[in-house]
């Protein structure tokens, strides 16, 4: 039991995953309440969980699934039900319509998120809703009829061959030579590959293992934590080219830990920073742009060089299923989804193919 700041009590329940509240100007009003909820539901009737706001709901969604999720996820839905509070926090859950749920997203753009931002939340709404909806808060979820805005796909760019070539060939004196050649011809996500230590290395077998990655949790910096899904962590083989820039690139290290001395802080990391720490994302951007301009090549972000990795595969002939296990994705849906724009071409190779079998000659 607690006393608010305007002196009402407020006492609480946990009513199907949900902490609900009960209020009452003393002590003893807000405890009765509290006692005829519970009686009511050792009769069987249904406790009046609707009569609870969406903000208070979304409170309690976000305290449930806070254990299930990785703490940087966990930060980005709480970020969204922030961002949707002043507008729909208010409305009782029950009440709650899809005309709400667009006038807040017409505010949020109005206030200046972006397209992509507001369709983000919309999708956090969703997942809370649904959640209201599987444990019969309500018969259905109000996003389902809302108009999240379309953000733009964001245009994917890739290099090709000749261009990763030429990336390789003059990247070879930088620092971050090897994690350009392993993120280009593995597809790892450069999470996965900051946080690879050398006993996740096996150059002799010629295979890695993927089994933690690097994010970064609000009020905490850089962590590492278990890969991102059950898919992510997986056995990835290597291939000549990226083996022989990890050995360079390991003899690399010995020398800047030397050079480094008492400043060097060993973690094992086989893609640290000067002092053996963990990479931070802007640095690798940066560096990424420095070799780029040095070779003459367009400017990609580091993440296009995973993208890179998959168009090639996909170009070449690599059953799609193949890419899908290298690059850790959850399904071959969201592989066939995400380079949907390699398909024509894939599509024409094929119909060539059967032209090859089938063709008579006169």
């Amino acid at each position: 039991m607690k006393q608010r700041k305007d002196g009402r009590y407020k006492a609480t329940m946990t009513y199907n995953g949900q902490r609900v509240p009960f209020y009452g100007r003393t002590r003893k009003e807000a405890q009765a309440k509290l006692n005829e909820a519970r009686l009511k539901m050792q009769q069987g009737h249904e406790l009046g969980a609707p009569k609870q706001t969406a903000g208070t709901f979304m409170d309690g969604w976000l305290g449930t699934i806070k254990r299930k999720v990785r703490p940087s996820t966990w930060d980005s839905y709480k970020l969204n039900v922030e961002r949707a509070r002043p507008y729909i926090g208010h409305v009782r859950l029950d009440a709650l319509r899809p005309a709400h749920i667009d006038a807040a997203y017409t505010a949020l753009l109005q206030r200046g998120l972006s397209a992509r931002s507001v369709e983000q939340c919309h999708r956090v709404l969703r997942a809370a809703l649904r959640h209201a909806v599987n444990t019969d808060l309500i018969p259905k979820a109000p996003t389902a009829a809302a108009s999240p805005p379309r953000a733009q796909r964001r245009e994917m760019q890739a290099l090709d061959s000749e261009q990763v070539q030429t990336l390789f060939d003059s990247s070879q004196s930088h620092r971050l030579h090897a994690l350009w050649v392993l993120l280009t011809t593995t597809g790892l996500r450069i999470g996965e590959a900051a946080a690879l230590t050398w006993d996740d290395l096996a150059l002799d077998a010629g295979r890695l293992s993927i089994r933690h990655t690097v994010s970064r949790q609000k009020g905490v910096g850089l962590t590492v934590g278990p890969a991102k899904t059950d898919g992510s962590r997986r056995t990835v083989h290597l291939g000549a080219v990226a083996i022989e820039a990890l050995r360079l690139h390991r003899d690399r290290q010995t020398m800047e830990r030397r050079k480094a001395a008492e400043l060097w802080t060993e973690h094992g990391r086989v893609f640290s920073n000067e002092t053996g720490g963990l990479l931070e994302t802007s640095t690798v951007y940066r560096a990424l742009q420095l070799c780029l301009k040095r070779a003459g090549l367009p400017s990609v972000r580091v993440h296009d060089l995973r993208h890179t990795c998959a168009t090639l595969l996909l170009s070449g002939g690599s059953h799609p299923k193949v890419v899908q296990e290298l690059l850790g994705h959850s399904s071959i849906v969201l592989t066939l989804n995400t380079y949907s724009h390699v398909i024509p071409a894939m599509h024409q190779e094929v119909a060539a193919k059967m032209d090859a079998l089938f063709s008579r000659n006169a």
